[in-house]
């Protein structure tokens, strides 16, 4: 990229010998010399460490769901901190902010709190465990549930190693995960009914739960076809299987309900994090009662950090901004749009692709027309896609450099934001056909 990232790269070389590849997350490392490390985010733009500005569609990876540095969510914070960061004791606004979630979505009946994505479905798994009395999990290939051993299997590992579809091979994702837990993770591919009917058909009696994003979230934005996500709802009651949602990339992002409200979908349980405290750190899992009941119970979950003043104090007020303002409806009107001129300007300019996901939460998948999962998502141009991300990137407009991650949206990028990245992609595209 021809970016004058001096700053950053001097920041790289100096992190790279206190912090493994220089950053504290392997995402956030886009190669020697092309990471860009931050300075400041306020609205819908970002600053890095050489003052260069853009218009910020990573947000976080998704938390941002009013804007960086929102002024109204981060009064409440100061307030909330001034009283104590956190303690040993239940606050009331942790409360109040259970009652706001069990109010917004239609599944939820009881909540716990916790840190990130990745403790709230290790919880999660661990009480669908408890309460089935089985052990095995099914999840889909290419889903990411977090970092935990249970569900670090074939999310970011070659798709050639699968194996056929009808009979997948599970393939963990990173070195150190114990390889017996082969044994209780089984993998299939998303969107497809025949194979998971036939598989519960050998091992239902056996299974937990079944783990599932609504929308494909980590291979662009792939949606379920119709009737999917109601048909593991019928298969988990047939097999009493505990259905595990993962909502934390679509909980508070695509409706004040996220995934439940938007597709009338009641799992068991359902996971949070990202927007449900505007980037502040907080996740949380809830469901049934007769589920969530089980907790303290013999079934151990906790953490020292899990009502973590900040987070709380965050969550209260963005939850309280969503449901006072029509901020989805607006992040969806102003998304469409996008998403619309996106593909306008790949048209008219000849290059195949195909749009899927939500106007808060979209992907463009290059020289393929349809994608319904990670196999089929492997065959787009994701070569193409990066050079045109890189141009992006070059003139202001910040995609993630990495095609697996969706475009997101907040309600701070205004039509004016949307105008000027339009413009820019319209340059960028016409700059990659040329070169």
């Amino acid at each position: 990229m021809n970016i004058p990232w001096e700053t950053s790269n001097v920041l790289q070389k100096r992190a790279t010998k206190v912090l493994p590849l220089g950053v504290n997350s392997n995402f956030r490392f886009w190669g020697e010399g092309i990471t860009p490390y931050m300075q400041k985010a306020k609205g819908a733009y970002l600053w890095d460490a050489d003052r260069n500005k853009y218009i910020d569609y990573r947000l976080g990876f998704g938390p941002i769901i009013l804007g960086h540095a929102y002024d109204e969510v981060n009064e409440k914070v100061k307030q909330e901190i001034d009283l104590g960061s956190m303690s040993a004791m239940t606050y009331e606004l942790e409360i109040e902010v259970a009652e706001k979630m069990v109010k917004m979505c239609p599944g939820l009946e009881m909540v716990r709190f916790a840190c990130s994505g990745t403790e709230a479905t290790m919880h999660a798994l661990r009480v669908a465990r408890a309460y089935t009395g089985r052990e095995k999990v099914i999840k889909f290939e290419g889903m990411y549930h977090g970092f935990h051993d249970y569900t670090l299997w074939s999310t970011y590992s070659p798709v050639e190693a699968y194996g056929n579809s009808r009979n997948p091979i599970p393939i963990p994702s990173s070195s150190g995960i114990p390889r017996p837990l082969n044994e209780l993770i089984t993998t299939l591919p998303f969107n497809n009914p025949e194979v998971l009917e036939k598989t519960l058909g050998s091992i239902g009696d056996q299974v937990a739960a079944i783990i599932a994003e609504p929308c494909m979230g980590n291979c662009g934005a792939i949606l379920p076809r119709e009737d999917f996500l109601q048909f593991i709802r019928s298969q988990c009651d047939k097999y009493g299987i505990v259905f595990i949602l993962d909502e934390v990339k679509t909980g508070f992002r695509i409706a004040n309900g996220g995934a439940q409200e938007f597709y009338n979908l009641k799992p068991d349980l359902a996971t949070y994090a990202k927007a449900l405290a505007n980037g502040y750190p907080l996740a949380a899992f809830g469901g049934k009662k007769e589920i969530m009941s089980i907790i303290g119970q013999g079934v151990a979950q906790g953490g020292t950090f899990t009502n973590n003043k900040p987070g709380v104090a965050a969550a209260w007020a963005t939850l309280t901004i969503l449901q006072r303002e029509p901020v989805l409806k607006t992040i969806e009107k102003r998304g469409k749009r996008l998403m619309d001129g996106i593909s306008k300007i790949l048209t008219e300019n000849s290059i195949p692709h195909c749009m899927s996901g939500y106007p808060a939460m979209f992907s463009y998948a290059m020289g393929v027309d349809c994608i319904t999962d990670q196999r089929s998502w492997n065959k787009s141009e994701k070569e193409f896609y990066l050079t045109l991300a890189e141009a992006l990137i070059e003139r202001g407009i910040m995609p993630d450099h990495d095609p697996r991650e969706p475009w997101f949206l907040s309600y701070s990028h205004g039509e004016a934001e949307i105008d000027l990245t339009l413009e820019t992609f319209r340059e960028a595209v016409k700059a990659v056909k040329k070169s």
